[in-house]
């Protein structure tokens, strides 16, 4: 059976929120789809375009901006790149012009209402997140390709489940934690430095940290700018952005100009267990403010969990006074490990896992990646994942008209504080001593995915959903 190879950087994508799956998949299977049509010569020559949308994309993909991606996607823009102050009047051109400016090249006639169309009771087979595209050519024929937003930002198109990265020839291929524990034992690496050594397959180790620095670098300014805009969130509920006056309240009258200054005025406060856990909260709920209002984030694994692993990360930074290149690559490199077996056992879909499969994944990666780096050994690291996990398995995905707001936001700030929590237990146990393993978790966790009902996967059918009697016209 091929094995599915996974980089640190298929974990940890750059993009724009407010979902992995229903914002970047979208996205990059609209620039997937103008690849199509620019590669058979047909692009010069379409006069027109549908897009349809079926199940969880359907349902709510309004309020997590699957529309919006789309129509950007098509337009030949980059969520990596793409200035997210530019989105509001981007699609308002586009809608009251009633042209699409076809990969930046072939305008056409384009109407919003009428050639994008949710197909609220429909959903194919293979995955809820399915968008199907249709060129309409100048010489009659047509072109069509559906394609599937899997989690975490994996797109794969009907037909090819290659994802379109090359195999590579990897020193230590994993499917299982099982499989990790045997390199590390074998070899003596840290869970990390397995990871590094596989990454230099893809990359040189220069490129791999330069590019993991750069991920970093995108969480701390998330932070740094969600713990300083006020204001409310967009789509509708009014949701206030809480992170800001907490930041504020919790600094009182300390000064500070830029990133490294404001992370010494934090550890001024003070470190008891209240003050921790009202920062913890603040950086998670900073990172999700920002990701709700379209602004710039990390999947970790996904964008509805982008807060957790950050939020963990800063804690290390901050509390553990480990600020320096090393640990932060070491942080991030045994995260993506841990992501990736989740990706590969199980799901990071909340369409097709409920919120397990996002905010459990993501604490069970902060878990292990502050037990490693926090000195713990390499069966403590999965204990730590698994501990994490363990607690999350059932966690449906009921998001209030359809926006990544109720209850996403703070749900990040509980899987942060969890994944804290699974590491400290996993730090002062022995872990031979277990009786759950990391592989028996994640098949669980698909288990409980596969019998857990359609309504609590990320369709606003269920839960708090249909519970909080609020009407929105977009939705």
């Amino acid at each position: 059976m091929k094995r599915e190879q996974i980089s640190v950087f298929d974990i940890f994508k750059i993009g724009i929120g407010p979902s992995s799956s229903h914002t970047l998949g979208p996205w990059r299977a609209a620039q997937q789809f103008v690849e199509t049509l620019s590669a058979e010569g047909a692009l010069p020559i379409v006069t027109g375009i549908k897009i349809l949308l079926y199940g969880s994309l359907a349902k709510t993909g309004k309020g997590h901006g699957t529309d919006i991606a789309i129509l950007l996607g098509l337009s030949g823009d980059d969520p990596v790149t793409f200035d997210v102050g530019a989105i509001g009047g981007k699609i308002t051109d586009i809608e009251t012009s009633n042209c699409l400016s076809l990969g930046g090249i072939q305008d056409i006639d384009f109407s919003i209402t009428g050639d994008l169309i949710f197909l609220f009771s429909e959903s194919l087979p293979f995955h809820p997140n399915a968008v199907t595209f249709q060129a309409f050519l100048e010489n009659g024929k047509a072109i069509s390709e559906t394609y599937y937003s899997i989690g975490g930002g994996f797109v794969v198109k009907e037909g090819d489940q290659s994802q379109g990265k090359a195999e590579v020839d990897l020193p230590f291929p994993i499917d299982t934690a099982g499989d990790l524990l045997h390199w590390c034992i074998k070899t003596g690496l840290k869970i990390s430095e397995v990871v590094l050594e596989n990454e230099l397959a893809w990359r040189s180790e220069v490129e791999t940290r330069t590019g993991i620095l750069n991920t970093f670098r995108v969480m701390k300014e998330c932070i740094y700018r969600g713990c300083h805009t006020t204001g409310y969130l967009p789509g509708g509920l009014n949701v206030a952005r809480r992170a800001a006056s907490l930041n504020k309240r919790l600094l009182g009258d300390r000064e500070y100009r830029n990133y490294d200054e404001w992370v010494l005025a934090i550890r001024n406060t003070g470190n008891s267990f209240q003050k921790t856990l009202d920062w913890v909260s603040c950086f998670a709920l900073a990172v999700n403010e920002e990701n709700a209002s379209f602004g710039r984030v990390v999947t970790a694994p996904t964008n509805g969990a982008a807060g957790v692993v950050p939020a963990v990360l800063q804690y290390m930074i901050v509390f553990c006074d480990s600020f320096n290149d090393e640990k932060i690559m070491q942080f991030i490199m045994t995260a993506s490990e841990v992501g990736s077996i989740f990706k590969k056992g199980a799901t990071l879909s909340a369409a097709m896992g409920g919120c397990q499969a996002e905010i459990g994944v993501s604490s069970a990666m902060a878990a292990a990646a502050l037990t490693e780096c926090l000195g713990g050994s390499q069966r403590q690291v999965l204990m730590a994942a698994e501990i994490a996990m363990e607690h999350h398995l059932g966690l449906t995905c009921d998001p209030i008209a359809g926006l990544v707001q109720v209850p996403c936001i703070e749900r990040n700030t509980m899987g942060a504080i969890k994944a804290i929590t699974a590491s400290q237990l996993a730090l002062q146990t022995n872990p031979d001593k277990a009786k759950v393993s990391l592989d028996a978790v994640v098949k669980t966790m698909w288990q409980t995915a596969l019998d857990m009902n359609s309504k609590y996967k990320e369709t606003s059918d269920g839960g708090l959903a249909i519970n909080i009697p609020i009407s929105l016209p977009e939705c």
